[in-house]
C-alpha cells in the first residue's frame, strides 16, 4: 500500500501521518528500551501540547535478532499471534548521542539527539536504518489506521522471500500484499504468504503479524523497503547473519524447523489427477502399469473425487467408483507404496459433516450466530473453525477413521478462501485469521498423523501456508499451467519458498492445467525429480507417462532411479532442513553469496549443498546457466568443466546440466527402485576435486540408528576413508570413477 503522492507529498486518500522527530525520553526496562518520539520539535514547554507521541521498544528475544514495536495508541495484544520468542537477550549500550542494543554481533542504535534515527549494525558495517521520514503512523480517510516503517536498501542490495511468489524472484520495485488468495501461479497472489524477507546484505526482516502486510520494495522510495500493518502497532524483528543460509537457520530458530519427513516421501508420487475418470481398475492400472515398465513408485494418491460429488468433504468413499476401499488399500500396501488422500477444512451442505458440525457449533458463523455459507467450489460450504478445540478433535477423528482403512497421509488443499465477515469460536480477530487459518488448518492434520503414524512419519502434501508453517512438511507449489512459462514460474515459486524458511517443496510435474506436451512433460519429469519431493498430478488429463510417448517411460525411470540412488545425500540435506532450518532446494545466492552473479539467477538452484540444476525450459534442448568458480563435474558423464562463467548447452531429454561442486563428496545409494532402504549399507562415496591433503565429513542418515560417519581424504593416489561403524560393503572412488 502506498501512502504518498511522489517522494514529498501525502496521497490524497491520507488523511493524517505522524512521523517520530526525535527522542524525547527513553527509559531502560531491564533488556528492553523504550522511546517517546514526539512528531514535532519541543522548543518550549507549549510544543507538548496537542503534540502525538509515537513510542518504540527495543528487545532482543535471541542472540543477534532485534525486536522493534512501534506504537500510536496502545491496543491489547492482538489475536492470533505468530509462535514467536519475546525479549531476554541483549545488553543496553549508552553513548555520545545515542543508545544500542546489542546482542552478538548485531546492535540496534537510536539517536538519543537530533532528528530520528534507528540504525542496524554489524559490528562496524551499516546494515540498513530507519531515518527521518521511515516511521509513520497514518489515519485514512476511511477511518482505518495503518503504521508504516521503512527501512533503506543499499546499492546493489535485492530481496527475496515473501513466501511463495511465483514472480520475479528478486522482489525489488515491487508491491506485494501477504494475503493467502486462490490465485494459481501466474499472478500477483500467493497461497503461502510469509511476511519474511531475505536481504542479499546477510540480514533478514521478519513482520510479526498474521494480518495483512503491505510491502512497497523500492516501489514507493526507490532506496527503501517498506511494509506496514493495519492498526496502531507494528512489531518486526531484524536478524543478523551474517549471511543468507545464517538468517535462514536464526530465522527458523524463532520460528520453528521443518519436522523429519518419512523416507518414503522422497519417493516418486502418482495421482488418480483430478477430474479424470477413475475407479479400481484405472488405479490398480496405473500402479501395474508402473511396475510392468520398471518404473519405481512410493506414493498413490487419491485426488477429490475418492469421494462422492457435491459431498465434499464427508470422508467416505463414493461406494460406486470404490465399493471395497479396504480391500483396495491393501492391495496397494501389497505392492509396497503408501497411500495419500485428498482433504480440505471445507463442509458441503449435502455432507454428513455439515449438520452434525452445526449441532455442535463447529463450524465457523456469521455475527447474528448463523452458518457461514457460500456456494464457490462446494454448494452451501461452510468452513471447520479450528479455533474451537472440540472442533478440532472432531475433525481429526474423522480422518482418524481413514487411517484406520490404511489412509497414511492427506493432501491438504485450500485453505486459502477465508472469510473476514465471521466470528470465530476463541473471538480471533477474523482479519489476522485470514492467513492465520492455514497453520491451525495443517496443524490438526500433521498432529494426528504424528499421534497416530509416529514422530517422523508424519507428512503432508500442503497448499496454504504462513509464518510456522515450514514445521509442517511438505508444500507443493498449487495449480500452474502445462506450459514452459509456469514451469519456470513454479520454480521462481519455490525458490522464494526456500528464502522463506521452508525446508522441503514440491510442484505438479508437467503442471496441472492442460495436457502438457510430450517435450514439456519430459523436461518437467527432470525438474520433478531433481525437487525435494516429486509428483505426477494434473487437472483433467493422467500424468501416467506412457500417456505421453516411449521416451517419457525412460525419462522418468531414468531420473527416478537417479534420485533413488541419491537419497543417502538427499537423506543427509533433509536432516540439515530440520535441524538447521536450511532448505533442501536453495536459491544460488544462499551457496555462494559473495560471487555478484548469482544475486539474480532464478532458473537454476542448488539441491543440497552440492549439486547444482538446470532445468531445462525448452524443447530443443537449450539452455543457458551459470556455473561460480572451480572445477565442477558433470554428475550423469563425469566431465569435468571450469565455472566462474555462464555456459549455453543443448541437452537431450534424458539429461540436464546436474554438476558436481568441486570440493564434494558425494553419498550415492546401493538400491534405485526405493527411497526407504538402509542408506550406509553400501553407500558409495565420490570424491570430486578434492585437492591432495584435503578432507570432508559425511554424514549418512540411518532411518531408527544412528547416523554412519565417514570421513574422506584425498591423497596422491586416491582417497582414504575412516568409517570405524559403517556396516560392511561401502566404496569409495574418485571423481565419480573407480
Amino acid at each position: 500500500m502506498k501512502f504518498t503522492d511522489g517522494y514529498w507529498m501525502l496521497a490524497d486518500n491520507v488523511k493524517q501521518m505522524l512521523r517520530p522527530a526525535q527522542v524525547e525520553s527513553y527509559e531502560v526496562r531491564g533488556r528492553q528500551l523504550v522511546f517517546h518520539a514526539p512528531t514535532g520539535p519541543l522548543r518550549h514547554r507549549g510544543d507538548t501540547l496537542n503534540r502525538p507521541i509515537i513510542t518504540v521498544r527495543l528487545d532482543s528475544p535471541a542472540p543477534e535478532v532485534v525486536a522493534v514495536e512501534i506504537e500510536h495508541f496502545h491496543v491489547a495484544r492482538e489475536h492470533p499471534a505468530f509462535d514467536l520468542p519475546r525479549g531476554g537477550h541483549g545488553e543496553v549500550v549508552e553513548g555520545e548521542g545515542f543508545v544500542e542494543l546489542v546482542t552478538g554481533s548485531l546492535r540496534a542504535r537510536v539517536a538519543t539527539e537530533g532528528p530520528w534515527s534507528l540504525q542496524f549494525w554489524r559490528d562496524d558495517v551499516l546494515l540498513t536504518e530507519s531515518g527521518a521520514r521511515s516511521v509513520g503512523a497514518a489515519q485514512l480517510d476511511d477511518g482505518s489506521h495503518h503504521v508504516i516503517e521503512q527501512l533503506s536498501l543499499g546499492i546493489r542490495e535485492y530481496v527475496y522471500g515473501l513466501g511463495e511468489r511465483f514472480g520475479p524472484f528478486v522482489k525489488n520495485g515491487q508491491s506485494v500484499d501477504i494475503w493467502n488468495a486462490d490465485g494459481g501461479t501466474s499472478s500477483e497472489q500467493a497461497y503461502k504468504n510469509v511476511p519474511f524477507q531475505l536481504s542479499s546484505r546477510g540480514y533478514g526482516v521478519l513482520v510479526d503479524s498474521p494480518d495483512r502486510v503491505s510491502y512497497e520494495i523500492a516501489s514507493e522510495v526507490a532506496s527503501r523497503l517498506q511494509f506496514s500493518v493495519p492498526g496502531q502497532r507494528l512489531r518486526y524483528l531484524v536478524i543478523d547473519g551474517p549471511t543468507p543460509k545464517h538468517v535462514l537457520e536464526r530465522y527458523t530458530g524463532l520460528a520453528g524447523r521443518p519436522a523429519r519427513v518419512p523416507a518414503w516421501s522422497y519417493g516418486l508420487w502418482l495421482s488418480t489427477s483430478f477430474t479424470t475418470d477413475y475407479d479400481e481398475q484405472t488405479v490398480l492400472s496405473f500402479v501395474d502399469g508402473m511396475a510392468e515398465r520398471n518404473l519405481p513408485l512410493s506414493v498413490f494418491h487419491f485426488d477429490c473425487f475418492w469421494m462422492r460429488q457435491f459431498h465434499w468433504s464427508d470422508f467416505t468413499w463414493d461406494p460406486v467408483t470404490f465399493p471395497d476401499p479396504e480391500g483396495l488399500l491393501r492391495k496397494l500396501h501389497d505392492r509396497g507404496l503408501k497411500v495419500s488422500v485428498w482433504i480440505n477444512p471445507y463442509i458441503a451442505r449435502r455432507s454428513a459433516l455439515f449438520d452434525e458440525g452445526v449441532e455442535h457449533g463447529y463450524l465457523v458463523t456469521r455475527a447474528d450466530g448463523s452458518v457461514w455459507q457460500w456456494d464457490m467450489w462446494q454448494a452451501g460450504m461452510a468452513l471447520v473453525d479450528f479455533t474451537n478445540p472440540d472442533a478440532c478433535q472432531w475433525y481429526a477423528d474423522k480422518l482418524k477413521g481413514l487411517l484406520d482403512q490404511g489412509v497414511d497421509c492427506f493432501k491438504t488443499d485450500f485453505g486459502e478462501r477465508i472469510p473476514t465477515e465471521v466470528v470465530w469460536h476463541d473471538g480471533s480477530d477474523p482479519h489476522r485469521m485470514h492467513n492465520w487459518y492455514a497453520q491451525l488448518y495443517n496443524q490438526v492434520v500433521f498432529d494426528l498423523l504424528e499421534r497416530e503414524r509416529g514422530e517422523g512419519e508424519a507428512v503432508l502434501f500442503a497448499r496454504s501456508a504462513t509464518v510456522g508453517g515450514q514445521k509442517l512438511p511438505v508444500h507443493w507449489g498449487g495449480d500452474c499451467e502445462s506450459t514452459f512459462a509456469a514451469m519456470a514460474e513454479s520454480l521462481r515459486g519455490g525458490l522464494s519458498m526456500a528464502s522463506s524458511g521452508f525446508g522441503f517443496w514440491s510442484h505438479d510435474i508437467g503442471g496441472f492445467e492442460g495436457l502438457p506436451d510430450p517435450a514439456i512433460f519430459k523436461r518437467w519429469v527432470a525438474f520433478g525429480l531433481l525437487s525435494s519431493h516429486s509428483r505426477l498430478h494434473g487437472s483433467s488429463s493422467y500424468r501416467v507417462p506412457w500417456a505421453f510417448d516411449d521416451e517419457a517411460v525412460d525419462v522418468t525411470r531414468t531420473f527416478t532411479e537417479l534420485k533413488m540412488s541419491l537419497m543417502p545425500y538427499l537423506a543427509a540435506m533433509g536432516e540439515q532442513a530440520h535441524l538447521n532450518g536450511v532448505p533442501v532446494m536453495r536459491p544460488m545466492v544462499v551457496e555462494f553469496p559473495d560471487d555478484p552473479a548469482t544475486a539474480t539467477l532464478d532458473t537454476q538452484y542448488m539441491l543440497g549443498d552440492s549439486l547444482l540444476v538446470a532445468p531445462v525450459f525448452s524443447a530443443d534442448g537449450m539452455v543457458e546457466y551459470y556455473l561460480p568458480e572451480g572445477r565442477w563435474t558433470r554428475l550423469l558423464t563425469g566431465e569435468v568443466v571450469e565455472g566462474g562463467r555462464w555456459l549455453r548447452e543443448q541437452h537431450g531429454f534424458d539429461s540436464l546440466p546436474l554438476m558436481v561442486r568441486p570440493g564434494s563428496v558425494l553419498a550415492r545409494g546401493s538400491v534405485t527402485d526405493r527411497p526407504d532402504y538402509d542408506w550406509a549399507d553400501g553407500v558409495r562415496l565420490e570424491a570430486y576435486q578434492l585437492d591432495e591433503g584435503q578432507s570432508r565429513e559425511v554424514l549418512v542418515p540411518r532411518v531408527g540408528a544412528d547416523p554412519v560417519r565417514y570421513t574422506v581424504t584425498a591423497t596422491a593416489h586416491g582417497v582414504e576413508v575412516e568409517a570405524p561403524d559403517a556396516p560392511q560393503g561401502w566404496s569409495a572412488v574418485v571423481g565419480g570413477r573407480a
